[in-house]
């Protein structure tokens, strides 16, 4: 997989993570990207969105298999991974939107 979606991601996330900080004092998420999918053989990056506070977490994958797509769901960090995967499409992704599912999810 080439870098550029996975860059494009976490530019993403980064400012929403910069805008919940600066509007929400009790929620600081922690965003990390993981290699673990990957290195076990799957073709696919995952990046999750923690909310230490709550115990919530949200998790983004980008398989290769799905180019330009980004699947995600709502989780507790205790389940790591729940059922069905919802999509969106990376190109309509927006920082606002990662800020109002961490607002939404972690408030």
């Amino acid at each position: 997989m080439t870098e550029a979606p996975l860059k494009t991601l976490s530019d993403l996330a980064n400012e929403a993570h910069n805008r919940i900080q600066s509007t929400h004092e009790h929620i600081n998420p922690v965003v990390e990207v993981r290699r673990g999918m990957r290195d076990a053989g799957i073709p696919a990056d995952v990046m999750t969105i923690d909310c230490l506070r709550t115990q919530r977490r949200i998790n983004l994958i980008l398989h290769d298999q799905q180019p330009g797509i980004v699947l995600y769901q709502f989780v507790t960090r205790e389940e790591t991974v729940g059922g069905e995967f919802k999509q969106i499409d990376l190109a309509t992704l927006s920082s606002t939107t990662l800020f109002e599912w961490m607002q939404d999810h972690f408030g």
